[in-house]
């Protein structure tokens, strides 16, 4: 009898799990969903909306449904944090490849090189078992001064937006959520927690937005973390015009919201708001209220009430549920989430092939000395003792920044590069220091020390045939770093002067700059060679060496625009309504003209305009030709490289509206194909330039429209260098 009982509940059991059908990890994603939700308590719905430690999100234990671990990204899988506070928790097998900046990124202009980024990195944070890397990133560089523009890819919404979703695709192909940020106009970190942005809504729509909205329809994304900043005076965490009426609604973003840490700030507006998950809010867990600790949180008790009191519908519950149930299933319940790696050969080697095609080299005089020839690629016979001189050239990069700073097995810094190039030649002078990376304040370094370190670098000068300055900024706070932006537009730690200064003493200077930031170069007539090579990651030695040596042709292009003054660019030209705000209000007076949108329709003059680079070949273009094809139109143009060295081209398309009714820019980049060439090779470029491209944001029918009339076509090297045009009509 007991053994026809058992065999009875057994069989009942099978039944009952055999039903579970979330926990059937073939079935649909949706089904899954659906039938979670059915099993679940309102406790247990409200429990997955919430942190229950830095990184992580409970699931339902009771149903075997995961948690969510996530960690900050862009560029690597960050070290792990203790469970309740910001400390590290010193593991011994957390030290990671650190991939190079999404500056770097932005800058190859390739998108087969971001699709093998996202693949990499993504497998490193599949390795350490996290769900959710935090990255990458699209907010627009409307500031130079930005503390995260490095994490960033550049001013341009097309640019940003092509560049990203390879990357986004790629990454959660292994099961990783990518979680896309900073939406929106996180576009300083001065008072990021409390400004609120005035800006047009054909702004908006034009420059702010599409990055952003391509990510999520490309791609299909499946998490977005809001910003710190308010938007219509809501902040972005828990905005319900940006959240649910944008995001949700219009672009139909099936994923879960989440907000940044410390983001969210009401129970009511983040409930109804359209926030999904609430990470790192006032309590760490344990000392802020260390009898409820999480549940503390907005959207744990205080919702929990709101709802069983009525006050919120539970319709509002089960869509945030459901949003972060689908997360899971498709990241920590996903049967087909790969195991990933770390730190392996293939993954240093992705590393360094974005690094190399990143750098972009943005001067190169012709020395008589050697025949009239450019001095890069340095032919070392030519010299017999290199200076190396600059803190950069010894400085771990991958430390500091903020949240996406790494704990690397290893970094090969720009002397260790070099020194394996070119050996027994090379010595070395700082120069100066630039202290060490701390987050929030600056490690002053004494007078004394700096003056110590430049009177060394002049006086090995005397005695160079060439110096190789490694300077810029780094990742200490008010440089490249996050909570800060930067004060100045000049280089800091006084290297304007000690370029001058060693320019005096030896003429021959390759200035090589690691930024995330455009700056003044007032230094550029003196020196013969320039060289921007953002953050590099771990490879950055070799990268380098690779360019400098000529190893590796530079193929990058800018991603921003490089002005000769601060001024110049828009956002100071309305004082401080324009930047950094006036009472927690900041105006973007300049609408659309973002980059070089504005210097290239209001004739400013850049230093380096955008998507401009050199290369150690020549490339010449064809006549560019414009063919309608239904609603579209093809543009073609061929390309010859008219060198004598293989070398990779980035063919620019933009377009211009002739004649319209309200101000655009005289063009907009609507299009580019970067093209590796043989010397003496001509390769056929084509573009296919959609409706969509031809239109702009009308205010008052509050639609996208175009004009009947006449638009151009240019194609060119960069923003300024156009190579041909052609007209076309609409």
């Amino acid at each position: 009898m007991k053994k026809v009982l058992f065999t009875a509940m057994f069989a009942a059991a099978c039944t009952m799990v055999g039903a579970q059908t979330y926990l059937d990890p073939n079935a649909p994603v949706e089904a899954r969903v659906k039938d979670a939700l059915s099993r679940m308590t309102l406790h247990e719905k409200v429990q997955i909306l919430h942190a229950q430690s830095k990184f992580t999100t409970p699931g339902v234990p009771r149903l075997g449904i995961r948690q969510l671990n996530m960690a900050d990204g862009p560029h690597g899988c960050r070290a792990e944090i203790d469970w309740n506070s910001w400390g590290y928790a010193n593991w011994n097998n957390d030290s990671i490849v650190a991939f190079p900046s999404l500056t770097c990124l932005a800058s190859t202009w390739n998108r087969d090189l971001s699709s093998v980024y996202g693949h990499n990195v993504s497998e490193e944070f599949a390795f350490r078992g996290k769900d959710i890397m935090l990255g990458p990133g699209t907010t627009i560089a409307r500031c130079p001064f930005n503390g995260r523009s490095f994490e960033y890819m550049g001013e341009d919404p097309y640019l940003a937006g092509e560049m990203a979703v390879p990357y986004i695709i790629a990454a959660q192909k292994n099961g990783v959520a990518c979680c896309l940020k900073h939406f929106f106009l996180n576009n300083h970190e001065v008072n990021r927690m409390t400004v609120n942005v005035n800006v047009s809504e054909r702004a908006v729509e034009e420059i702010y937005l599409p990055a952003f909205e391509k990510c999520v329809k490309q791609s299909g994304l499946w998490t977005m973390m809001g910003s710190y900043n308010k938007w219509l005076n809501v902040h972005c965490c828990q905005n319900d015009s940006l959240l649910n009426g944008i995001l949700k609604k219009r672009w139909g973003f099936d994923g879960a919201v989440i907000s940044d840490w410390g983001g969210c700030h009401d129970t009511w507006e983040a409930a109804t708001g359209g926030l999904d998950i609430e990470m790192g809010s006032f309590t760490n867990g344990m000392t802020a209220d260390n009898s409820q600790g999480y549940n503390t949180y907005f959207l744990a008790d205080p919702f929990e009430k709101l709802l069983r009191e009525g006050k919120i519908s539970e319709d509002v519950l089960n869509d945030k549920a459901a949003r972060v149930l689908r997360t899971i299933f498709r990241t920590a319940m996903n049967p087909k989430k790969v195991i990933g790696k770390q730190c392996s050969p293939d993954h240093y080697a992705a590393c360094l092939k974005v690094g190399e095609e990143g750098v972009v080299l943005l001067k190169n005089e012709k020395i008589k000395e050697l025949k009239n020839a450019s001095i890069l690629p340095l032919d070392a016979s030519k010299y017999n003792k290199i200076l190396v001189v600059g803190d950069n050239a010894v400085r771990n990069m991958s430390e500091g920044g903020g949240s996406s700073e790494l704990k690397t097995k290893f970094d090969i810094s720009p002397l260790q590069g070099l020194k394996a190039v070119y050996g027994d030649k090379i010595d070395f002078a700082q120069g100066y220091a630039a202290g060490r990376p701390m987050y929030a304040r600056v490690d002053e370094v004494p007078a004394e020390t700096q003056a110590k370190l430049k009177a060394e670098a002049l006086e090995k000068a005397k005695d160079a045939d060439l110096i190789i300055f490694i300077g810029g900024m780094n990742k200490n706070h008010q440089q490249d770093c996050e909570g800060g932006d930067r004060l100045t537009y000049e280089l800091s730690y006084g290297q304007n002067e000690l370029i001058a200064e060693l320019a005096k003493i030896q003429p021959n200077i390759i200035a090589v700059m690691y930024a995330g930031n455009p700056y003044a170069t007032p230094w550029l007539p003196q020196v013969k060679a320039l060289l921007q090579c953002w953050y590099l990651g771990s490879m950055s030695g070799e990268a380098l060496s690779n360019i400098i040596s000529g190893k590796v042709n530079p193929s990058g292009k800018l991603p921003i625009t490089f002005a000769k003054k601060k001024d110049d660019y828009p956002c100071f030209q309305y004082g401080e309504e324009g930047y950094p705000g006036v009472n927690d209000q900041v105006y973007y007076k300049e609408g659309i003209y973002v980059g070089y949108r504005h210097f290239d329709t209001k004739k400013v003059q850049p230093q380096f305009p955008f998507g401009f680079g050199l290369s150690y070949t020549t490339f010449k273009y064809g006549k560019p030709t414009v063919k309608a094809n239904g609603e579209n139109f093809e543009v073609k143009v061929s390309v010859t490289n008219s060198g004598s060295r293989e070398g990779k081209e980035v063919v620019q398309l933009y377009v211009g509206d002739l004649k319209c009714s309200v101000d655009r820019p005289v063009k907009e980049l609507k299009g580019f194909e970067k093209v590796s060439l043989a010397p003496g090779e001509t390769k056929v470029v084509e573009f296919t330039i959609t409706p969509r491209d031809l239109q702009f944001y009308d205010e008052q029918s509050h639609q996208w429209k175009s004009e009947p009339g006449k638009f151009k076509a240019y194609i060119g090297a960069s923003e300024l260098d156009i190579r041909g045009a052609v007209e076309f009509t609409l």
